[in-house]
């Protein structure tokens, strides 16, 4: 199978703006929304999601076949990719790094997809907007009776707590997979659609940039409306009420504050977890996607080669962002000043156009996916 090459590009994207929502200042210094943040603050995440279902579809055999995989050989393949990653995660969520590692719910996302591995697309899209809607409702329900999440990433040390673990990957944590299942389930139904067509990926574009506006118009109409603010904020002023929003606009922790109010809902804040706040999420992703696959579909051949290169990241994120992940501990390079931005993204954008152009896999993809191919061939047997 050939690859993608706009997949890699979108997800390349979605690369370089996790490391710019770690790596710069999220406010000016007049305390006004930093313009990167507002472009790529909760987007980046779940564009990352998104395409990991997109690459979910692309690689379980229905791109090709004529080689299809059995079911026992998917599934295997899919949760031994799944613990793979999650005690990668694991491991990176131990280390003094300050970030709030995603693989572990990653992890969690591959294991709730074995149910739907062999949906089509339609029964995807359809799964998608009814998790869309009925996720952050249960969420609002159930988080309450759960133990508060720790501070620090998801590490080993808290394998001594599975049951605390597994609710903080699940629910209540900073990408809970439960509600990030409409993410993946959006992915997947894409990897269903004949991605090379230019109409199909103009669709998706256009599909994405409706769904984003309307999310986003619907849900500050509703949380401007004055109940809503009065349940919010309480006996806050108005310029209060505005400072509030204006502060939840810079993101959350990956909740609504469990055992509040379900006004809390209506949001659409990054990392909030609400219906508004995956539907534009989920909007974004698609317009993303498309807009990358319509680029590329445009590019003479020629172009197109330099293009993969130069976005050669997109096709090891795995590696990268790992590697990321160790470049943001105090003991590695680069120090963590203003232009350690620039160092961030020479390395990822470096290291993915040498291994692009050498036509290799990145060293973790490559661990990945000869161990979980490995299980699956001993499960087929």
């Amino acid at each position: 199978m050939n690859r993608l090459i706009g997949v890699d590009v979108a997800r390349c994207l979605a690369l370089l703006g996790m490391i710019a929502t770690h790596v710069l200042v999220a406010r000016t210094p007049d305390g006004d929304l930093a313009l990167w943040q507002s472009i790529a603050g909760g987007r980046a995440s779940a564009l990352f999601a998104v395409l990991a279902g997109v690459s979910l579809t692309l690689g379980s055999g229905w791109a090709r076949r004529d080689r299809r995989p059995t079911r026992a050989e998917r599934v295997v393949q899919l949760l031994v990719r799944a613990l793979l990653i999650g005690a990668l995660g694991l491991v990176l969520g131990g280390l003094d790094s300050g970030l709030a590692v995603i693989l572990s719910y990653y992890a969690m996302l591959f294991v709730l997809a074995v149910p739907f591995l062999e949906w089509s697309a339609r029964r995807l899209a359809v799964a998608a907007a009814v998790w869309v809607v009925l996720a952050p409702v249960l969420s609002h329900l159930v988080r309450p009776f759960l133990p508060d999440r720790g501070v620090d990433s998801p590490n080993l040390d808290q394998l001594s707590s599975p049951g605390e673990l597994l609710a903080e990957l699940f629910l209540t944590g900073y990408y809970p997979a439960f509600v990030w299942m409409a993410y993946l389930l959006a992915g997947m139904a894409l990897g269903r659609l004949d991605l090379r067509r230019w109409q199909v990926a103009g669709a998706v574009a256009a599909g994405g940039a409706v769904l984003a506006s309307a999310a986003k118009l619907i849900s500050d109409e509703a949380t401007r409306q004055a109940d809503t603010l009065r349940a919010l904020t309480g006996s806050a002023s108005g310029e209060q009420r505005e400072q509030f929003l204006d502060g939840i606009a810079g993101g959350m922790f990956g909740t609504t504050p469990a055992g509040e109010t379900w006004h809390w809902l209506w949001v659409s804040a990054p990392h909030s977890g609400t219906p508004f706040d995956l539907a534009h999420t989920i909007g974004t992703s698609l317009l993303v996607l498309g807009v990358s696959l319509l680029v590329v579909a445009m590019l003479p051949a020629g172009l197109g080669r330099v293009l993969q290169v130069l976005t050669g990241a997109g096709a090891m994120t795995l590696s990268l962002y790992t590697l990321h992940v160790v470049m943001r501990t105090p003991q590695v390079w680069p120090a963590e000043e203003p232009d350690a931005i620039a160092w961030h993204l020479l390395v990822v954008l470096g290291i993915g156009a040498g291994f692009a152009v050498a036509g290799r896999r990145g060293p973790a993809e490559a661990v990945v996916r000869w161990v979980s191919r490995a299980a699956g061939g001993l499960a087929s047997r």
